[in-house]
């Protein structure tokens, strides 16, 4: 239920503010991996419910593309 409300709420978005998302996304990823490298990260799950809402975030980036199209 969690995650198809986070897709809806992305596929409202306009392009630019994926691209936005996705870079913030990816900086979480990067943070998360060095904290989980220097054992500071207390919860190792959340790496990959980031890197899944990446490849959401690209999925829909992908679908507009290919509708405008």
């Amino acid at each position: 239920m969690k995650t198809r409300k986070y897709v809806e709420d992305l596929k409202t978005k306009s392009a630019a503010e994926l691209a936005q998302e996705l870079v913030a996304a990816k900086k979480e990823l990067f943070n998360l991996r060095f904290q989980n490298a220097t054992n500071q990260l207390d919860n190792t799950a959340r790496i990959k419910e980031v890197r899944k809402n990446i490849a959401r975030i690209q999925t829909v980036i992908t679908q507009k593309e290919k509708a405008v199209q």
